[in-house]
């Protein structure tokens, strides 16, 4: 790339899709995943002939985490979510999407760099070092995190036996159970 306006036009073209499934990721909602991409590609503009022949995808998605976590720490929050769920007493079938909501609420709710790991390592699948990275940080503080957020969306997460062999193993893939998959190189 030789950093020029077409350049960037189609680096966003090509990774705007992926880049805003991080970044909707790390905030949990649509609205605020566009948001933050559209400020983040706004931000890395002006600095597009420097980085363009680098590795541009990694600098914005490090852009992405490093806003996001910048808005967390401005925003109010005046909800509160709650655990509790009302029994279900016949066969839930929707229990397989439910899962799937509860894993990505689990996840909003973690500490934004135990997120910011998760994210990273099992959505866009990096390895600790590419994560410690992105995240400017250690490779052991990667899996230490990692490994802190998995107990906590383990013990958020139990899997009712209702829940069909299919959503389970979705869950699975999102939730690694192994201690080499959580600390592991990848």
């Amino acid at each position: 790339m030789t950093g020029s306006t077409r350049d960037f036009e189609e680096f966003v073209t090509a990774r705007g899709p992926r880049l805003l499934r991080v970044a909707w990721l790390l905030t949990g909602d649509a609205h605020l995943a566009e948001d933050l991409l559209q400020t983040v590609l706004a931000k890395v503009w002006p600095k597009w002939p420097r980085i363009a022949d680098e590795n541009p995808e990694a600098y914005v998605r490090k852009a992405l985490v490093n806003t996001s976590a910048s808005w967390r720490r401005r925003r109010w929050r005046s909800e509160v979510p709650h655990d509790d769920l009302p029994e279900v007493t016949a066969a839930d079938v929707f229990a397989a999407v439910d899962l799937e909501h509860s894993l990505a609420l689990a996840v909003r709710r973690l500490p934004a760099r135990q997120r910011a790991v998760i994210v990273l390592r099992y959505f866009e699948d990096l390895s600790v070092e590419e994560t410690a990275k992105v995240l400017d940080c250690r490779p052991g503080t990667v899996k230490s995190q990692a490994a802190k957020a998995m107990r906590v969306l383990r013990e958020r997460l139990a899997v009712p036996a209702s829940v069909s062999a299919s959503a389970s193993v979705r869950a699975s893939a999102a939730v690694p159970t192994s201690a080499s998959d959580e600390g592991g190189d990848t």
